[in-house]
């Protein structure tokens, strides 16, 4: 029974999200699965992934062939890196906490990259928000003046130069 690790898409029209399931290559993309790994979420910013790393890795060490997106997914969250690292230790170059030190290093880097990533989304959304506040001030105060000045009484000089307009 050839196994595959891929998405199974839930969600709404429009509003995908997808569960990483190891399931048998012949069922359909919804159909039944052997075991859920985890879900995918693109519909934030950065898109949201929880993962089941030491059950993705079991299932890569008993032969699943994952899909592209969900090869690209398991890269993203560190599970090749941890299937290559545990290769090691299977031919004697690496310890379990040899192992363990390496993935734990790499995952607190990537997740410190994360983080400034969504800093600077924050950064930018608050820098639209002010300009847009500032804009709209703007026009506001415009307003006020432009109906200031239309509810002042014309004095005689000004109704002279507007007939005159007029004419």
């Amino acid at each position: 029974m050839p196994v595959r690790i891929r998405l199974q898409r839930h969600g709404k029209k429009g509003k995908p999200f997808y569960w990483v399931v190891a399931a048998d290559s012949r069922a359909k993309r919804d159909g039944k699965f052997l075991e859920k790994l985890g879900i995918y979420n693109p519909n934030t910013n950065p898109a949201t992934i929880e993962l089941d790393v030491d059950s993705s890795v079991k299932w890569l060490q008993n032969g699943a062939q994952p899909t592209d997106t969900a090869k690209a997914i398991l890269s993203y969250k560190g599970v090749l890196l941890k299937r290559h690292l545990l290769g090691g230790v299977a031919k004697g170059a690496l310890t379990e906490d040899q192992v363990e030190e390496k993935f734990n290093a790499w995952i607190s880097e990537k997740e410190a990259a994360i983080d400034a990533k969504k800093g600077g989304l924050d950064k930018a959304k608050e820098e639209a928000k002010a300009k847009a506040l500032a804009a709209e001030k703007e026009i506001n105060e415009k307003r006020a003046a432009e109906a200031a000045a239309a509810a002042l009484p014309e004095t005689r000089k000004e109704k002279v130069q507007r007939k005159k307009l007029k004419l």
